[in-house]
């Protein structure tokens, strides 16, 4: 059971830091599953990797959890009038993947769930953010002449000053709050993208938010609200389908759900105060060349052990 528990913790590990990080939980998982298996049944382990998903979500409903209810009693009317915005406009975000999602997953898991094409999207969608990332640089610095430029003779302008004005110039949704609808269902259809393996749901969403025109940091707490109902709603599915089979856990698969919940949670919360954290002063093209880097990884791990080359 100890064993089985400290496979369950890595996993929580690799699942709270990739879930939330534009990087692919589940190219990743693909790797751990390779060196990491657990000694349970097929049935549970599938539950298992999406339910485990709900330490993730409770990591952020905590550290989110004045911005999201509506019900505080430090907001004012208006404020909480803005909280429910909110919610509406994750709720239409999420129509996509109601719609096209769970339609689609079994028949997507059929024919693209394979080392070939979680490799091949974690390289595209580095692509996507190097080359995204690189216009929207190109764009700042000129938002950022045109903000510097001289607007008297005694007149000055700070350089952080100038920064901040040109961020909010790139980008018109600086705010999550200001999220339209129109804005919030075409992020949701970036969102169905993320049904095929590698992909990353977070990557998808975000680069889907900033094509939008929000921030970077508007479309990844868009990102992580969105998550909420897909995930959880997802998550009931699968405990749903297990029971309905009228089966059972064991104590050490009981253990290995309980250990991995609560580590992609602790994960979690470091892994989002750190991306939040990063982005105020970074872009993600660090992301776009990690999942390049991982891509290639996976296709020659693969290669050579198709060949017969690796024990």
């Amino acid at each position: 059971m100890i064993i089985e528990a400290l496979k369950a913790f890595l996993i929580g590990i690799v699942e709270g830091i990739t879930e939330w990080l534009p990087i692919s939980s589940t190219g990743h998982m693909i790797l751990v599953d390779e060196f990491v298996k657990l000694q349970v049944s097929e049935d549970f382990l599938a539950l298992f990797l999406v339910v485990i998903q709900i330490g993730a979500i409770l990591a952020v409903l905590i550290l989110y959890f004045h911005k999201l209810n509506p019900f505080s009693p430090k907001k004012t009317s208006v404020e909480k009038k803005s909280t429910w915005r909110l919610w509406g406009m994750v709720v239409i975000g999420c129509i996509p993947a109601a719609i096209f999602g769970f339609a689609l997953d079994d028949w997507v898991n059929e024919h693209f769930y394979n080392k070939v094409v979680v490799a091949s999207m974690l390289i595209l969608y580095g692509i996507v953010f190097i080359v995204l990332e690189r216009r929207n640089r190109k764009r700042l610095r000129q938002a950022e002449a045109m903000v510097a430029a001289p607007r008297g003779r005694h007149a000055r302008i700070d350089a952080s000053d100038t920064a901040q004005a040109a961020e909010e110039a790139l980008f018109k949704v600086n705010d999550v709050d200001d999220i339209d609808w129109k804005t919030a269902l075409k992020i949701g259809c970036f969102q169905v993208l993320a049904i095929i393996p590698g992909t990353s749901r977070s990557g998808a969403t975000i680069i889907g938010g900033m094509l939008c025109g929000c921030s970077r940091t508007a479309a990844a707490e868009f990102t992580f609200f969105l998550a909420i109902p897909v995930m959880l709603g997802w998550g009931l599915v699968k405990v749903v389908k297990f029971v309905l089979k009228g089966l059972v856990m064991s104590q050490v698969e009981i253990v290995v759900l309980v250990v991995g919940i609560v580590t992609a949670f602790v994960m979690s919360v470091i892994a989002i105060r750190f991306l939040m954290g990063y982005i105020k002063k970074n872009d993600f093209t660090a992301f776009g060349w990690y999942r390049i880097v991982v891509g290639v990884l996976v296709l020659v791990y693969f290669f050579f052990e198709s060949m017969g080359m690796l024990p």
